[in-house]
């Protein structure tokens, strides 16, 4: 159930600053399991599950990495600008879906074909500058009539599908993951406490969504729903990143070596007590990497006691990420469980 719902996430569009079918998705999952739904002036969306006065917020954000039309050229050729953090070879010969007023239509991104390349410029990385879309259309004019204008934004065009063991791969993992995690909580949290579950919006883009969310809600604490980069394939060490897929959800104690997040420490000891009483597997990290939507909350009115609940993802931003289902149904076990009782601050 939990990876079918995965599914229907991951195949949704919802990049920065546009996540509305997102927000629709997610209206519709959570229909029923709580005493309120609203949407900020941002955009995010805020679930409220009422109980007594201890508040405790869940944040999951729901864009994506993507893409928008930038400059159309007489040919009927796109050129675009990234709209989150890509590794720009990884775009290369993509399909994409570019989300015009008259609906989406598909394309292709292009660039200088291998064959035409000089030596040198076999070995060294394409650019961004270098590439382009291509809907297919003759000129300017087509493009125009098929709905596309400066300013369309743009999703990557890939399915999701399931590989071996109880494995997924899909694009927008990073973050679908953890709104699948809070989707889940909400329809099987029994708690005595007031939960807000805000799905955010343009996290991607400098935590956004977050930041307003948390000065509006001024909760107790926090707890964000994401992703973490694993070491346990080629090209990584395990001491750059000590998780691996399969072992359990990842209470991230430090992000971005310290630059980002330090997380509370009771924080931290509330979920780890809570994994042990119920025999959940969990791995703990201190990381290098990203970011999350608590890097943004703890910094909120004054301070928010906040730490991330990270399911390992190999490959992120890319088209091709890939999660273990087990971890994702271990990290929502162990949410559903602490709600039942709440952090000593």
């Amino acid at each position: 159930m939990v990876k079918e719902l995965l599914q229907r996430l991951s195949d949704a569009h919802g990049v920065s600053g546009n996540e509305g079918s997102l927000r629709e998705l997610v209206k519709s999952e959570i229909a029923g399991h709580v005493d309120e739904i609203r949407e900020d002036a941002m955009g995010n969306l805020i679930a409220v599950k009422r109980g007594d006065g201890f508040s405790i917020m869940l944040a999951a954000h729901m864009d994506e990495i993507g893409l928008m039309v930038q400059y159309i050229d007489d040919r009927g050729f796109i050129r675009f600008v990234t709209l989150g953090g890509w590794f720009w070879p990884s775009l290369y010969n993509q399909r994409v879906m570019l989300h015009g007023r008259k609906g989406m239509i598909r394309g292709v991104i292009g660039g200088k074909p291998p064959h035409m390349l000089k030596e040198e410029e076999r070995k060294k990385e394409i650019k961004i500058e270098e590439m382009f879309i291509d809907i297919g259309a003759a000129s300017a004019k087509e493009v125009e009539e098929a709905g596309i204008e400066i300013g369309t934004p743009i999703t990557i065009d890939f399915a999701s599908a399931d590989l071996a063991g109880n494995r997924m791969t899909g694009k927008a993992l990073d973050n679908r993951v953890g709104v699948a995690l809070l989707i889940e909580t909400l329809r099987q949290a029994e708690s005595p406490h007031t939960i807000y579950g805000v799905f955010t919006v343009q996290e991607e883009l400098g935590l956004k969504g977050a930041k307003v969310s948390a000065y509006s809600i001024n909760p107790d604490c926090a707890i964000a729903t994401d992703v973490t980069i694993p070491g346990d394939h080629p090209g990584i060490e395990k001491k750059d990143a000590s998780v691996e897929m399969g072992k359990g959800p990842v209470l991230v104690l430090v992000s971005a070596s310290g630059r980002g997040l330090m997380a509370d420490r009771r924080m931290a000891d509330w979920l780890r007590e809570t994994a042990e009483r119920n025999g959940i597997p969990i791995q703990v990290e201190v990381g290098t990497g990203g970011n999350t939507d608590a890097t943004i909350i703890h910094l909120e009115r004054g301070g928010i006691p906040s730490i991330p609940l990270s399911v390992a993802a190999r490959y992120i931003h890319s088209p091709v990420e890939v999660v273990d289902i087990g971890d994702v149904e271990a990290a929502i076990r162990l949410l559903v469980e602490a709600l039942k009782s709440k952090p000593d601050l």
